[in-house]
């Protein structure tokens, strides 16, 4: 088998090419976009065709090139269910197993802390655990939903677990590391080893970081794959021609979480904002709320959600009633049962969305 671990210098990522010289199939695992044509290169050098690529999670330092390849080379696209990137190809999820080449496998552990939705992937004997498990070190929890304890849970009772001699290749490092073990970092990891939940809790509660430089372009754009406003109009016109499985679980997700939240039409979201102190969210695009919005409605892009709302004011209070539109009523359905599960009591999605305002 063919292994490249290869290295963005600009973000300090590390992005992995696993591939079988004989069957031709490879996979890349976290590629930056500023990569891409050199990803490309190397796949010709070798006549390798690419079959998927994954990440551990949506990135807050760089934008990942999966969405590009997936349009020039047909790759499909593999994000974890949790993150909200709802174009992925394939939604995944805990234990999940990607199959390549002849007979080799992939497997997915859910490594939730630094965000929600981040995973590792065990090929073999090495672990890939993006921002979860760092050499000496692991991925922040202050922002997309990310939880100190439960990231502390993954690290000791799922990663730890593995035989010590697994190899830890991490998504970054700032030190010129390229490769850790798992007994190496369970015994000398210095936010981990012989820390106790609460210990490790204290330390992540009080790095006071400054925010990613890139956070504020980079969320959005990888829950769409890493494309631009252009490049997903080419992407719609590629699943014309080529069916892909984010079509079905995109809808299966909106339809899941219209289950778990309350829609109200538009003539009780008129008598509710003239009669109730309800703060009103729209969760599109800048471009789209620019275009035409509800008056009074503060603009929270579902793509920003989690690391955006803890900067309003206005939601300071999780017990205030709050109403979400988008443009059709999908978007708002998946940021309502976000909200919900950030600890919001009182949040209502306008079904039909502000298509539904405009021809009341």
């Amino acid at each position: 088998m063919l292994f490249k671990q290869l290295f963005d210098q600009e973000t300090w990522t590390y992005t992995y090419l696993i591939a079988d010289p004989v069957t031709k199939e490879a996979v890349l695992i976290d590629p930056v976009n500023t990569h891409i044509e050199a990803y490309i290169a190397m796949l010709d050098a070798q006549s390798l065709q690419l079959k998927y690529t994954l990440e551990t999670h949506v990135h807050a330092d760089h934008i990942t090139a999966s969405g590009l390849l997936r349009q020039r080379l047909g790759s499909q696209t593999g994000v974890s269910q949790l993150c909200g990137a709802t174009t992925a190809d394939i939604q995944i999820q805990d234990g999940d197993v990607f199959e390549f080449a002849a007979g080799e496998q992939i497997k997915v552990i859910a490594t939730p802390g630094h965000t929600s939705g981040s995973i590792s992937y065990l090929w073999r004997d090495r672990l890939f655990t993006g921002d979860s498990l760092l050499i000496g070190g692991c991925g922040r929890t202050d922002f997309q939903g990310g939880d100190a304890g439960a990231q502390y849970d993954c690290i000791t009772q799922r990663l730890f677990t593995l035989p010590d001699e697994t190899l830890v290749y991490p998504g970054h490092d700032y030190q010129q590391r390229w490769v850790s073990s798992i007994m190496q970092e369970r015994t000398t990891n210095p936010r981990l080893a012989g820390k106790s939940r609460e210990q490790f809790i204290d330390i992540m509660n009080n790095l006071n970081l400054p925010k990613p430089r890139l956070i504020d372009e980079a969320v959005p754009a990888n829950r769409y794959c890493g494309l631009d406003e252009n490049e997903r109009h080419d992407a719609v016109a590629v699943r014309g021609e080529r069916p892909l499985r984010s079509a079905t679980k995109t809808e299966d997700l909106v339809t899941l979480a219209k289950q778990q939240i309350t829609e109200i039409d538009v003539t009780k979201t008129k008598l509710l904002l003239a009669e109730s102190n309800t703060v009103i969210i729209d969760t599109r695009e800048e471009s789209e709320y620019a275009a035409g919005h509800i008056e009074g409605a503060l603009l929270l892009p579902r793509g920003v959600l989690e690391f955006k709302i803890a900067t309003m004011p206005e939601l300071a209070d999780k017990s205030k009633s709050v109403l979400i539109y988008c443009r059709t009523g999908g978007r708002s359905a998946l940021a309502a049962q976000t909200l919900q599960q950030l600890g919001y009591t009182h949040v209502l999605s306008m079904a039909g969305g502000f298509e539904a305002w405009k021809n009341a």
